[in-house]
């Protein structure tokens, strides 16, 4: 991997404090949600995903996505609990994954759909007990999967537009050079 420059951790730092913002203002909504219509919270389980999409389109250094997902989980902390570190490391692990695997070697447009694809049929399984998921309907229990992998996949899509739009602007050409040896 090599050593990392001042201006990658800064990028990661900026991209994580932005994703932390926003996902506090996507866990009270997720907590309403969750309270009143269970089904209809993971509707907006893609903006977890968005901070770590947007680290490792703009950037593409690996554990780019995780160390935006440690950014964001520290933002959190002190307005959550010191789970957010948790959670918000389990959301950037998976958009992680697929580069991982490839040993950071491709960074396919594909692949980042392919991490939104496992996060969004693992979350309601990880999280079944909490949604009550196995004393759904087979119907019901295929559309809450199905809703939560389509957010995933949108969030992406999302994450993807935002970072194409940084790297056009110049954003990623300072964090993406290694540093002199």
């Amino acid at each position: 991997m090599g050593r990392v420059s001042t201006a990658y951790l800064l990028t990661c730092a900026a991209i994580g404090v932005a994703g932390g913002v926003l996902l506090a203002v996507g866990w009270w909504l997720s907590l309403g949600l969750f309270a009143t219509v269970p089904f209809v919270s993971v509707a907006i389980a893609g903006l977890w995903v968005l901070p770590a999409v947007i680290a490792l389109r703009l950037i593409q250094r690996p554990f780019a996505g995780l160390l935006v997902g440690l950014v964001s989980g520290l933002v959190l902390a002190p307005f959550y609990t010191v789970s957010a570190i948790a959670t918000t490391l389990f959301w950037s692990f998976f958009p992680e994954l697929p580069f991982l695997v490839t040993l950071y070697r491709r960074w396919s447009t594909w692949l980042h759909y392919a991490g939104a694809a496992a996060v969004g049929i693992a979350y309601p399984i990880l999280a079944a007990q909490s949604f009550d998921l196995w004393s759904m309907a087979p119907g019901v229990l295929v559309a809450f999967i199905g809703l939560c992998l389509v957010s995933c996949l949108a969030g992406t899509a999302l994450g993807v537009l935002i970072a194409d739009r940084l790297r056009a602007a110049g954003v990623a050409r300072l964090a993406r050079r290694r540093p002199a040896a």
